[in-house]
Order: C-alpha cells, then sequence, then structure tokens
C-alpha cells in the first residue's frame, strides 16, 4: 500500500503472538533497517537471484535481442539486475527506464546501482506501471520490454493486464520484448496424496469420532478453494502416476497485447488406467524471438525437448496442481479425457469430462453455494487424517472423563474441536473464539452443527479477540477446559513456534480459567536434527556477482544464509521439509527446550548435544513442535520432518561442515555439536546458536 507520494509507503507488520497488524512506514531515506527485514528475508527475491540458469537465459536473450542504443522499459525491476544487462548491452548508451512499485525493492536497486556505477545511466521510477504517463514520467514510448513479472502459474503476478496497459500506453507498435513467449503445459495424474489435500468428504468417511466436518450437501461449504496451487511435485514424482502425455495448453505472447480471457477444449487420451485425481501445469519460456533460448519449469520426469540446459531445484518457480473434484474420475487406457481450460487476468482454471461416466460427472459439478469456508489443503488433509482425529478423540475424551456440566473454551480457529467436544460431551456448553475465521466460522458451526445432529444452542462463538473476552462472555462461569489444535486461520507460513499464541492467549486468559482449568495442549517440545540439505542452502546463499553486476549489498535485506560473513547470522525460515530438493537426516532427533502451557508464558531457553548418526555435509537444523495434548503424554501430536502437513522451521549455517558418528574414520568429520535456543515471549522470536565441537 503506497501513499500518495512515491517516496513513503505503508507496510503490514504482524505479530505472530497476538495476530495483531500494525502500519510500518518506509521512506526513500529511511535507514534500511527500519523496515520488516523478515517479510523480505521469506520472499522469492534471493532464491530468484540466486538461479543462475534463468539469470544466464535472461542475459542471454537481452544481449540477442538489444543490439543497438534504444528505450528499454523493465517492469517489475526488482534490484535492476535485466535493466543493467540491458544498458550494458547498448555499452552504456540508450535510454534504460526500470519501473519498481514496492520501496523497499526500489531502495535496493539504487544501492545495486550505485555499487556497479550505473546509477546515473538507468532511471528508476517508483510507481505501477499502469500509473507510468509518457510525456510525464517516461519522455517516449519503450521499443524494448524487458521483464519477469511471472509466478509459479504464469499469471498470478498480473502479467495480462501489465502487458495490456504498456502494449496500449508505453510501449512502441510491435516492439521487441524479453522475454517472447510463455507457454503453458499440463498432465493429467493419479495421486493420493493429492487426492488426500482436497477431498475431505471422502477422507473423513469411516472416522472413529463420529464426527462430519464435510457432510453430504456440505462439500462445497467448508472446502479447498479451486484455483492451481504451486507445489515442487518432484518430490511425490514416486507416488505420482501420469496418466496420459503432456499436453499444451496456453501460448502468451508478450510482444503483443493479450486478451484478458481465453480458453481451450481439449481431448487427452490416456495412457494408462487409473483415476485422475489432479492437472499438474507448468510452463516454458521462449526468450528470443528465434527460439534458441529457453527456461522451463517443467518437473524433473518430463524432458523438454526445447530447454537448452537442465534447470536446478529453486523455490521461487515451481509446478502447479489443479485438484479434481471429489475421488476424482476413473479413466482406462485409451479412453479420451475431455479437458476444458480458462484463464483470465491472473489465473488458469480447468474443467474435466468424460464420455464414458456421466453419472460420475454430475457428483463432481457441485458448485459452492453463497457461502463458503475455505481450507488450505493441508489442513482439509489434516482434517481428513485417521490418525490425526483418533488422536484427538483419545485427548479430549481422556480430558473430559469425569467432568460434565464443563465450560469448554476453543481458543483458535478449529473447526473440528467444537464438533468434538460437543459429541462427547454429556451436557455440551462450548465457547468458540475464532480469532481469523471469526463470522464465517460461525455460520459454518451453526450448518455442520445440525448436520451431525447436534443442538446449534450447544456451542456459542464470541466474535471478539481473547483480550476482550470476560466473565460476561462466559455468563459468569469459569472456563474448565482451554483447548486449540493450535490453528490459527491465514497464518500457515509461520514458523513452527509461532503456534505458542496458543500460550500467549491462554496468558491473556488466566483470570476466566477455572483453579484446575485442564489445558489442551499441555505442553509442547521443541525438537530438531541436523540436515543435508544442499538444494535449500544453495538457493539461499549470499549474493556475489550475478552475470558480472555486484549484489552482495542486498544479502541481509534479503535474508542471506550462506556464505554470511562471521558474525552475521542468517533467519530461521518455514519450508516443508520434503519439498526442499535433497535432504538427509544426519543427527538424532533431540529435545530442544519445553513450553508449559499449564503456566503462564514465560521466557525459556534450552540447550542440547547433537550426536551425528551419519556421515556427510551438514547444511543446517530443521526444528518444530511437538504438542502433547495430556498431562500423561499419552497423546503426542508432531508436526516433524515425516509429517507432511505441516511446516517446520529450518535454520541454515553460514558454512556447510563434515560430520559423522564417533566411530567415524573420517577424520575431517565433526562428531558433536550443541544447539542453544532462547524463546522471547514478548515478541515469538526463536534465538539459535550453534557450536560445533
Amino acid at each position: 500500500m503506497s501513499s500518495g507520494s512515491s517516496h513513503r509507503m505503508f507496510q503490514l507488520k504482524l505479530d505472530p503472538l497476538t495476530g495483531n497488524s500494525e502500519w510500518v512506514i518506509i521512506d526513500e531515506d529511511s535507514d534500511e533497517q527500519t523496515f520488516h527485514q523478515p517479510l523480505l528475508a521469506t520472499t522469492s527475491y534471493l532464491d530468484m537471484l540466486n538461479d543462475s540458469t534463468r539469470n544466464t537465459a535472461f542475459r542471454q536473450a537481452i544481449e540477442k535481442t538489444i543490439t543497438k542504443p534504444c528505450h528499454v522499459l523493465d517492469i517489475g525491476a526488482g534490484t535492476g539486475l535485466l535493466s543493467m544487462m540491458a544498458s550494458r548491452a547498448m555499452g552504456g548508451k540508450g535510454m534504460v527506464t526500470a519501473c519498481e512499485s514496492y520501496l523497499p525493492m526500489v531502495k535496493l536497486m539504487k544501492k545495486v546501482m550505485r555499487v556497479n556505477g550505473i546509477e546515473g545511466r538507468i532511471k528508476v521510477i517508483n510507481k505501477r506501471s499502469d500509473e507510468l504517463t509518457v510525456g510525464l514520467d517516461i519522455s517516449s514510448r519503450a521499443d524494448v520490454l524487458v521483464s519477469e513479472i511471472l509466478d509459479s502459474e504464469l499469471l498470478g503476478e498480473g502479467l495480462i493486464p501489465t502487458l495490456q496497459h504498456a502494449h496500449d500506453n508505453l510501449l512502441v507498435e510491435n516492439p521487441l520484448t524479453v522475454p517472447y513467449r510463455a507457454t503453458t503445459y499440463g498432465q493429467v495424474v493419479e495421486s493420493t496424496y493429492l487426492w488426500r489435500l482436497h477431498d475431505l468428504n471422502s477422507n473423513e468417511a469411516g472416522s472413529y469420532d463420529g464426527v462430519q466436518l464435510a457432510p453430504p450437501g456440505l462439500e462445497s461449504v467448508l472446502s479447498v478453494k479451486r484455483q492451481q496451487y504451486a507445489m515442487h511435485c518432484d518430490s511425490i514424482g514416486e507416488e505420482l502416476k501420469p496418466l496420459s502425455e503432456p499436453f499444451k495448453i496456453f501460448e502468451f505472447d508478450f510482444w503483443k497485447r493479450p486478451e484478458s480471457y481465453g480458453e481451450t477444449e481439449l481431448r487427452i487420451k490416456a495412457t494408462d488406467d487409473g483415476r485422475v485425481h489432479a492437472v499438474v501445469s507448468w510452463w516454458e519460456l521462449q526468450l528470443d524471438r528465434e527460439g534458441t533460448i529457453y527456461y522451463s519449469t517443467a518437473p524433473g520426469w518430463i524432458r523438454s525437448t526445447t530447454a537448452t540446459t537442465p534447470v536446478d531445484w529453486c523455490d521461487h518457480w515451481k509446478q502447479c496442481v489443479w485438484f479434481v473434484p471429489g475421488s476424482g474420475i476413473s479413466i482406462f487406457r485409451g479412453e479420451e479425457v475431455h479437458l476444458h481450460a480458462t484463464h483470465n487476468d491472473t489465473s488458469i482454471s480447468y474443467n474435466l469430462d468424460t464420455q464414458v461416466s456421466r453419472s460420475e460427472v454430475l457428483h463432481h459439478g457441485l458448485t459452492p453455494g453463497d457461502f463458503q469456508l475455505v481450507l488450505p489443503p493441508e489442513r482439509a488433509a489434516i482434517y481428513g487424517d485417521k490418525g490425526w482425529r483418533l488422536s484427538m478423540l483419545k485427548a479430549v475424551e481422556n480430558v473430559l472423563q469425569g467432568r460434565s456440566h464443563s465450560l469448554c473454551l476453543v481458543a483458535d480457529d478449529s473447526v473440528y474441536l467444537p464438533l468434538l467436544v460437543a459429541r462427547l460431551s454429556e451436557a455440551p456448553h462450548i465457547i468458540s473464539s475464532f480469532p481469523g475465521l471469526k463470522e464465517r466460522g460461525l455460520r459454518y458451526l451453526q450448518a455442520a452443527a445440525r448436520a451431525n445432529n447436534l443442538s446449534p444452542n450447544c456451542i456459542k462463538v464470541v466474535e471478539k479477540g481473547v483480550k476482550k473476552l470476560t466473565m460476561h462472555d462466559t455468563n459468569q462461569k469459569k472456563v474448565d477446559l482451554l483447548i486449540a489444535e493450535p490453528f490459527y486461520f491465514g497464518q500457515d507460513g509461520m514458523l513452527p513456534w509461532q503456534n505458542l499464541r496458543f500460550w500467549k492467549d491462554r496468558t491473556t486468559l488466566n483470570c476466566i480459567l477455572s483453579e484446575d482449568a485442564i489445558i489442551v495442549p499441555n505442553k509442547g517440545i521443541l525438537r530438531a536434527c541436523a540436515i543435508y540439505l544442499p538444494d535449500l542452502w544453495k538457493s539461499r546463499c549470499c549474493l556475489s556477482k550475478i552475470e558480472g553486476f555486484d549484489h552482495s549489498g542486498v544479502n541481509a535485506t534479503l535474508g542471506a544464509c550462506g556464505h554470511l560473513p562471521e558474525l552475521e547470522e542468517g533467519p530461521c525460515l518455514p519450508f516443508f521439509l520434503w519439498q526442499c530438493g535433497e535432504f538427509d537426516v544426519l543427527s538424532e532427533t533431540f529435545d530442544v527446550m519445553e513450553f508449559d502451557f499449564t503456566k503462564q508464558i514465560g521466557q525459556c531457553q534450552g540447550k542440547s548435544q547433537v550426536n551425528f548418526t551419519k556421515t556427510g555435509v551438514c547444511h543446517g537444523f530443521v526444528l518444530w513442535i511437538d504438542w502433547v495434548m495430556d498431562s500423561q503424554s499419552s497423546v503426542v501430536i508432531s508436526t516433524g520432518p515425516d509429517k507432511r502437513y505441516w511446516k517446520q522451521g529450518i535454520k541454515l549455517i553460514a558454512t556447510p561442515r563434515t560430520v559423522g558418528p564417533q566411530e567415524s574414520t573420517n577424520l575431517q568429520a565433526c562428531c558433536s555439536a550443541t544447539l542453544e535456543a532462547f524463546f522471547d515471549p514478548s515478541n515469538g522470536e526463536l534465538k539459535i546458536i550453534l557450536d560445533f565441537l
């Protein structure tokens, strides 16, 4: 969000322990430390700039395309890399305009250009490209467009409206462009894992708890949004079965004005028997007009005939997955699947049909009504996971045993726990706070309670934060059971310990808890292990020269980890470890510290010895929280590396170390290390100190 001035902007900063947000002012002249560095550390800028295949392809295409002095426009310029390439291709002559709307990146761009002695040759404009006016911001229409405003889906960053405005207002007729063209491809696949990420109705069938979150008639009320989801599909390659050859879907030419809407009908012949659970898609860039320079985001099992070089693992561009509704569509080898693909300004969507299974298609043709509660795919999979639900069932049964007429407060955004407690209680009296879902949670619970034959009056939703809850909201009764999963809507990208918001809320609610109130979960255990993680480490390395341009001045702001100077420390970052390319566990799992939720929140620290079990190169440590649901520690829900529905925290080290067990014959291997951690309850941050012995 920008103010009226191009030299000031407001950036939203979230406190993970309270859920509260505040606007931080970023000025053109303010020090870089004043804006929220962790936000930039979790963006894709560093990973993208470390993608040498991408950088080389753009440099080659720019040098091939720009052969004489002209006016070059760079939209979404970032650090200015493409602008500097264009300026160098013209020998410092001509004119380059770099347009970047995000002020923190504008500040970094100017810093990079200054270090490379090129600042005076490039005009930097802190505006959106659709705010530019010829004669006011730029002197004339540009002859060449260089731009890289692409996401994993291709269109999500506004490629189409950006190109439309540029062709209408900023570019000459028939301009030169880098890239020249983008083509999207797809493949229909069978994958039990992908099916579990969205079909809650089928996956929860047969659960022991008697709760139906998505009963018949409500499948589309609690569901995953119909959209493409970015995912590293190579990570599930061994459990994914392609059911067709790759097929071309859409083609977008950068050199001419694109249409806002497009559609295509494809007949796809099945190459094997199976059940279509998803469409996996990717795109390929043709960067030059002649078609000699390409870049592809295809998964590893696809061997593109046009890619000039293999693409290394990277996190900024992944494949995309579109879930086929319900339990998928059954097909046989040789049968045709009809795919109807459409695109609008910012997304691509699909509908599948078969000629021989009309009744099944009608079943999948459900459309959401006036109300829909959208879950992240991983949360839908958790709710459909029988093991997780059995653990929750045991935990709630244990705490309710021998208690009647108890008042239960569900402190997070769980839609499952209110229904489970109501199902198991003799005289249910439940309050849900829904800090993120708010009214949507209320409307869902009203419908779900009726569908589960529960009295809607047994569950009360208070649409206020925990800070504002009083005895008035509980009808002057103390809370006997405070419970959470914990799950906070909209915070799926947070580090594991930022779910300790539950502990903060428990402390805030202390005045309305009974003396013998039961807290579920009872405690959290921070656990860790050492990992070999070369792909992620490489993508998070410090930048030096990129295609000849010094970028070392942006490392701290972008959250670099590898090759850091001795006294600097990189951030801990949230990732699904299993999607981080090649990895291996090199040590035993060890406990770092415990968080006791029966007590009020406070500072915590812990120190543990690391015992390496395997010889290899250690790139860092993965950390997670295991939630101990009861005081007897009989029910523990882990969110560790082998649990694919939760993100872990990954702490990369500046210099990888060769490690091994005590009996290792490798004389260079380090056999032991210590990991010490400090938790700060004022901001939810975890400081980690590593020492290799």
